[in-house]
């Protein structure tokens, strides 16, 4: 593999490590732990595969496999828990994955092209996690300015109540409280 692709492919790995994910279908504890044992189940069967070859592939192979790992077990907390801050390690689990893929697969090669291969796969890297954070930011933003702009609705709303008396007003305010959720 080339450095190019190489760098390629950890760079479409981390960005694709930070698209946010439409929603985390909470699962039950049950379902977790069975998550947690089909995950160690295929990382065995992963490493065991990687035995039967021999040298850098190999290495590759088991990088690979604990990557996957890795990633799955983010993945498996955010579905159980559905936190914006379990969703970030998942983007954080697959950047760390590619880095240490790419590195790997650098020890192919030697000189000058083995530390530009390096130097490329930690400039991947450090994007990567930058871009999640980046992301968990913004997440924060977005959450904040809703909750913001939700409390201003509500603020107007109960405002228009003010014109009224007696059980319209009352009414009023609690249909609004009810809409906003107050």
């Amino acid at each position: 593999m080339t450095q190019f692709s190489t760098l390629k492919t950890a760079v479409a790995l981390c960005a694709m490590s930070v698209l946010p994910l439409t929603y985390a279908a909470n699962i039950t504890k049950d379902e977790y732990k069975a998550g947690k044992d089909r995950i160690e189940a295929t990382y065995k069967a992963d490493k065991d595969a990687c035995k039967a070859m021999t040298g850098n592939a190999k290495d590759v192979c088991q990088k690979e496999a604990e990557g996957k790992e890795k990633t799955a077990k983010a993945e498996l907390e955010f579905s159980y828990t559905g936190k914006t801050a379990d969703q970030n390690k998942i983007a954080v689990a697959k950047a760390d994955a590619a880095y240490e893929v790419s590195k790997e697969k650098c020890d192919d090669l030697s000189g000058n092209a083995k530390d530009v291969c390096v130097k490329e796969a930690k400039a991947a890297h450090v994007q990567g996690k930058s871009e999640a954070k980046m992301a968990d930011k913004v997440s924060d933003a977005r959450h904040d300015a809703a909750k913001d702009t939700n409390n201003a609705a509500y603020k107007a709303a109960a405002e228009k109540c003010d014109s009224l008396s007696g059980d319209a007003k009352s009414q009023c305010v609690a249909n609004a409280k009810a809409q906003f959720g107050k």
